[in-house]
């Protein structure tokens, strides 16, 4: 059951952020704190590590009942995609008089191949925001830039960095820029029943962003295609083997374009999306601590 720390003051807007110690919701979260709203984190964990103002509320999105004292007051809801009962959750979203919901999609969510595991539980969770009887605004990203922490592993081995998918470029984006998103249309009814595409500033191929860090990062890094055979049995190992077919029906069957360069950021926050080398750069500590570490432990 989920327990929940703090009260909210009188009168102040109290907004809901599911999956908040992740990429995105880690970084609404400190948005949405430094703008002075009030923020009710859903967590796993009482020790997740938030700031000191955020009130804590424990529970699991698989489990709508756990989920429902964390949705007394709030008047907004960040949600993650992709879990169990949606439309129990959003019931009980409702029956606590929760205002407008922000759904986390995904650009898959329009591939011409809507049958494969990726697209199909986005589009699940879409339908049940519509049909959920709340004020939503849908969001679908393309990938993320901190995705190119995947490399990390690599990196530690040395300068190579091998490519699934080395030839799809991708207007990737910074979880940042998702987050300054989302919570304008957590704010602001203006985006109420509105689906928005989202990109960053510029259209890379992977080989791209592997130079970028290379430059920031002041190493010699190389990157070289991986062969589909490879990628296959890489990824089988970490991930459902659904999951993988979704993705080379993406990325070899081409089902999915995310390499157009899209406006909506700028147009929505006033302020273009950051680029793959100032996302790079401010994260280039998570790459040289990991680097280090690896050296001096052999």
């Amino acid at each position: 059951m989920a327990t929940t720390t703090s009260s909210t003051e009188a009168g102040s807007p109290l907004i809901l952020v599911t999956g908040a110690t992740g990429n995105v919701g880690s970084e609404l979260v400190g948005q949405l704190v430094r703008a002075g709203v009030q923020v009710r984190a859903l967590v796993r964990s009482a020790e997740a590590n938030l700031p000191t103002s955020v009130h804590l509320a424990v529970g699991d999105l698989n489990v709508p009942d756990s989920v429902a004292p964390a949705l007394e007051g709030v008047s907004g809801m960040f949600l993650l995609s992709g879990y169990r009962d949606l439309p129990a959750l959003l019931k009980h979203a409702r029956d606590a008089e929760v205002e407008r919901v922000v759904l986390l999609s995904g650009g898959s969510a329009v591939a011409s191949n809507v049958e494969n595991a990726i697209s199909r539980y986005m589009l699940d969770s879409e339908e049940a925001v519509r049909g959920s009887g709340l004020a939503w605004t849908i969001l679908r990203p393309f990938a993320f830039m901190s995705n190119a922490l995947r490399w990390l592993p690599q990196l530690r081995a040395g300068d190579l960095v091998k490519l699934p998918f080395a030839g799809i470029a991708n207007a990737v984006i910074d979880p940042h820029d998702i987050a300054r998103v989302a919570a304008a249309a957590l704010l602001d009814r203006g985006h109420d029943g509105q689906a928005y595409r989202l990109s960053g500033p510029e259209s890379l191929l992977p080989a791209d962003q592997v130079r970028v860090l290379a430059a920031v990062l002041d190493r010699p890094l190389r990157s070289e295609p991986q062969s589909a055979q490879e990628a296959r049995a890489e990824m089988s190992a970490n991930m459902p083997g659904e999951y993988v077919a979704a993705f080379f029906s993406f990325y070899v069957d081409g089902t999915l374009d995310e390499s157009q360069v899209i406006a909506t950021v700028e147009k929505i926050t006033g302020e273009r999306p950051r680029t793959f080398e100032q996302w790079a750069r401010l994260h280039a500590d998570a790459f040289r601590s990991a680097t280090a570490a690896e050296r001096i432990a052999s």
